[in-house]
């Protein structure tokens, strides 16, 4: 009897080391952990190591060596192909016309923008704030409405504003605009809970930046394509030139790090890849100006390299001679002289700017990256990452090209619909009668409006 346990009694020590057992097998076969958006994730590692306690032997160096070089030669193969489709896409747009190039353009901002608030959002909250996320894109749809409305009626007075449908659209199209947003205000107020304030106003805060630095700078984007496609395809390629020659440069004789947000920016490939910019620039330029396609402003949106486009040129594309002042260093009589457009010495600036400021936009990007840990934007480009990874630089260069375009490049000259606009909203019914009848008589003068057609047959208030 001594031998023998008791039926029926139990040992604590012995039940629990079965127990740690089992939760042991447990954990090593399944494992409940939270995901980074809340969820459940189960982890389904399989048992047989810690039941037999055989374990796979580790990879060798030349084994491991052999999977890097898999995994880096599919990572350049999927990077290359990816890169072309990306120029041929481009050029494809570029070459069709303007409208596909805003299609472009419009694309790539949804894509950005929507990267660059997914970053911030933090799913297990955003769980139970749906109105969250269709409220960013109920701003988003509100600012492209109101910047699309001020482009097509700057760019089209002369189609907007004689169309009995368009004509209040276009002449309410601020209130409007206004009006959606205040909507959007009181909608997002009255959505507020006790408990969330701090990520809701973090989201609202986040969601305007994420607009302002996308969405407007797009917005000058799109308005140099319609001044002419030179004035978009020039900076974009400029800002592209200079990466690619600041990466030559740096691995070829780079030595000094630049700054510290990225450590393989280099001083030597800085200004390498600047006085290389300047080159490219100036080859670029003296090439695009010999296509109207290129230097001509919208005018149909229609058009394509092969219908092209006219225009009068703009002073500044055409050929000029400077020749030096007469100096005391000189010889006397002693003066030399160059031969050039005045848009190649405006691209030394373009490209300067493209070369030392641009790529502090991707600097931001990077430290914006390294504020939320992460590697891209976005997985948007096989290869590449995000959309915004490669646009970073590209939304400044498009902004200050459209801002230095019309500070010191755009003619002020009055166009048809601008004329347009001052009579249809600065003139009474009975003013636009008279405008009509004096430039109908203008016309008949002058031999060019031969048939009689009379006001009272065109407008039904002729006296």
């Amino acid at each position: 009897m001594t031998g023998r346990t008791k039926r029926g009694v139990k040992f604590a020590h012995k039940q629990q080391a079965s127990a740690s057992a089992v939760d042991a097998l447990r954990r090593s076969s399944f494992s409940d952990v939270e995901g980074s958006d809340g969820s459940l994730t189960i982890n389904t590692k399989p048992v047989t190591d810690n039941l037999d306690g055989a374990q796979e032997p580790p990879a060798t160096p030349a084994e491991q060596q052999a999977a890097d070089y898999q995994k880096k030669k599919a990572n350049f193969i999927t990077r290359t192909f990816w890169t072309f489709v990306m120029i041929g896409g481009f050029f494809g747009a570029l070459f069709a016309g303007h409208i596909y190039l805003l299609l472009v353009i419009t694309a790539i901002q949804i894509v950005s923008f929507k990267e660059v608030i997914a970053i911030a959002n933090v799913p297990s909250r955003a769980r139970d704030l749906q109105s969250t996320k269709s409220l960013n894109w109920y701003w988003l749809a509100t600012t492209m409405y109101f910047l699309y409305g001020e482009s097509v009626i700057y760019y089209f007075k002369h189609v907007v504003l004689v169309d009995k449908v368009l004509l209040p659209l276009a002449t309410h199209h601020r209130f409007i605009s206004f009006l959606l947003y205040v909507f959007g205000f009181v909608f997002f107020v009255g959505t507020l809970k006790s408990g969330h304030l701090k990520f809701q106003f973090a989201q609202f805060s986040w969601t305007h930046m994420a607009l302002f630095l996308i969405v407007g700078q797009a917005h000058f984007i799109m308005n140099n394509i319609f001044e002419g496609i030179i004035w978009f395809f020039l900076p974009a390629a400029l800002v592209i030139t200079n990466d690619i020659w600041a990466y030559i440069c740096g691995i070829t004789f780079g030595r000094t790090q630049l700054i510290k947000l990225s450590p393989k920016k280099t001083v030597e490939g800085f200004v390498g890849a600047w006085v290389m910019t300047v080159v490219f620039g100036h080859i670029l330029t003296h090439i695009l100006m010999k296509s109207k396609f290129f230097i001509c402003p919208v005018t149909d949106l229609g058009a394509n390299i092969f219908s092209g486009l006219d225009c009068v040129p703009n002073p500044v594309f055409i050929p000029q001679t400077y020749t030096t002042p007469t100096l005391f260093y000189l010889p006397p009589n002693g003066t030399y002289s160059i031969t050039m457009a005045p848009m190649q010495i405006h691209t030394f600036f373009w490209a300067t700017f493209a070369s030392l400021i641009a790529p502090f936009g991707g600097f931001f990007a990077s430290g914006l990256k390294r504020t939320f840990k992460i590697k891209d934007f976005g997985d948007s480009i096989p290869g590449h990452g995000g959309m915004t990874d490669r646009m970073d630089c590209q939304f400044i260069m498009g902004f200050f090209a459209y801002m230095y375009y019309h500070s010191f490049i755009a003619t002020n000259q009055q166009n048809l619909g601008a004329v347009i606009e001052s009579a249809i909203m600065g003139l009474s019914i009975d003013d636009q009668i008279e405008l009509v009848k004096a430039v109908t008589k203008s016309l008949m003068n002058q031999g060019i409006y031969s048939s009689e057609v009379s006001i009272r047959q065109q407008h039904p208030y002729a006296v």
